[in-house]
């Protein structure tokens, strides 16, 4: 008996272990650190992307490569994990379409890296894993493919929690409109974890909450080539704004604190709009959207619309649509929609504002995130506590790195993702 309540006392102090597979800059795993996780690796192909997340989790290892291209063993090795337990693999492996005629959805090569997504789950022996998609895979035909996800966990001794739910991060106190499909497993003969509930109603916080205090980077001439301005002049903040600026504690964030400068603006390159374009946003409503670019003006007392990525060369080099601000007659800025995505105002993004809304718009909110890590923790039986230590985030040209430099930094080609055709981000826009 004794033995039994020093295991339990153990392991209920402890931080579990985890692996972030197609990381991009950081959503799930900055969700996972504030649930209790230590993030210990993080595998992601896209070298921007893999600098951005290198500056914003310098304890953790970054390996940018294609997830079908390395093992469970070389990410152990690469983060010093040898002989240590993983306790959760997530992740979002990208699926871009599948057969509906003839064969199995997971025999589609297009889908790969969802079966890579299993694959490194058994080589790294984690006790549990989450994976997220687009909610559009539980819709008629596309079932399939979760169906026979859920069968290859099984033929790999993984139970998966059914049935599989889609989350809307707005029911979870994010300023947005974000429904994402999740999909929890664990290991046979280990507690199944729940899905979160509810805690604070859809709409709980508003889009003028989330981004109210910021300052005008109309009034910030530096911010025509620069991502940060110092000594800005922020205003009142909500509660929820007061919680991402460092402000308040959030009792229920076990992350490690960052050494930033709480009195900086970053993420917050501005966008030069034609007099064309800023007049036609000035005569869009609120909630509406103005129909020559199709960007939807937001609504201060309402929440966001989905924060979409861009897409590279390969895949038509469109920018992704930026909302208008409710007030000011532009586009909201990276640091803006980071707000309205949940990222506390110590994270940083690529100083372009192309990669920057392309890396929001691909991740997870970290709220959400957490929500969902929450239920691991507490499957596992484990008590969150915040660590004293603190942690200065990696070096900031990390954040200004071109494609070429990135990959170069970490030996890919740097033609392993697709690349913008169009010229330098801080070119005029005419929306």
């Amino acid at each position: 008996m004794t033995s039994s309540r020093t295991e339990s006392k153990k392991n209920a102090s402890r931080r579990p272990t985890g692996v972030d597979l197609f990381a991009g800059a950081g959503g799930l795993s900055l969700g996972f650190e504030q649930a209790g996780f230590d993030v210990a690796a993080a595998v992601e192909i896209d070298p921007i992307h893999s600098a951005v997340h290198e500056y914003n989790f310098p304890h953790c290892a970054m390996i940018c490569t294609d997830a079908a291209k390395t093992s469970g063993k070389k990410i152990r090795e690469a983060a010093g994990l040898n002989g240590t337990p993983i306790d959760a693999v997530f992740g979002g492996a990208p699926c871009q379409g599948f057969s509906l005629i003839g064969h199995r959805a997971l025999d589609d090569p297009r889908n790969r890296l969802i079966l890579e997504f299993v694959r490194l789950t058994v080589e790294l022996e984690a006790r549990y894993f989450v994976f997220e998609n687009v909610k559009g895979l539980t819709i008629g035909e596309h079932r399939r493919l979760l169906d026979e996800l859920i069968e290859a966990f099984d033929k790999e001794g993984y139970n998966v929690v059914v049935p599989y739910n889609v989350l809307n991060a707005a029911d979870f106190g994010v300023p947005q409109d974000r429904r994402r499909l999740f999909l929890l497993g664990a290991r046979k003969g280990l507690a199944l974890p729940g899905y979160p509930k509810n805690p604070g109603g859809k709409g709980s916080v508003t889009v003028w909450q989330a981004i109210g205090d910021l300052p005008e980077i109309d009034q910030y001439a530096e911010l025509v080539d620069a991502d940060a301005v110092e000594a800005a002049k922020f205003g009142r903040a909500s509660a929820y704004a007061r919680v991402l600026r460092g402000l308040d504690e959030d009792p229920e964030d076990f992350s490690y604190r960052r050494e930033w400068d709480g009195r900086r603006l970053t993420s917050s390159m501005r966008t030069d709009h034609t007099p064309l374009s800023q007049r036609r946003f000035k005569e869009t409503e609120w909630g509406k959207t103005e129909p020559v670019s199709r960007f939807l003006k937001l609504h201060p007392e309402g929440i966001c619309n989905t924060l979409r990525a861009g897409t590279g060369s390969d895949r038509g080099a469109f920018t992704s649509p930026r909302p208008i601000h409710p007030y000011s007659l532009r586009c909201i800025s990276v640091r803006e929609a980071a707000r309205l995505h949940s990222y506390p105002d110590w994270f940083r993004f690529h100083a372009t504002k192309w990669h920057g809304f392309r890396q929001i718009g691909n991740s997870v909110p970290p709220l959400l995130g957490r929500a969902v890590a929450a239920e691991l923790v507490r499957a596992m039986d484990i008590r969150g506590k915040r660590p004293k230590k603190q942690i200065k985030p990696g070096e900031e040209k990390l954040l200004w790195l071109t494609m070429s430099e990135a990959a170069a930094r970490y030996g890919v080609p740097d033609t392993v993702v697709g690349r913008r055709l169009r010229r330098d981000d801080k070119s005029k826009t005419a929306a």
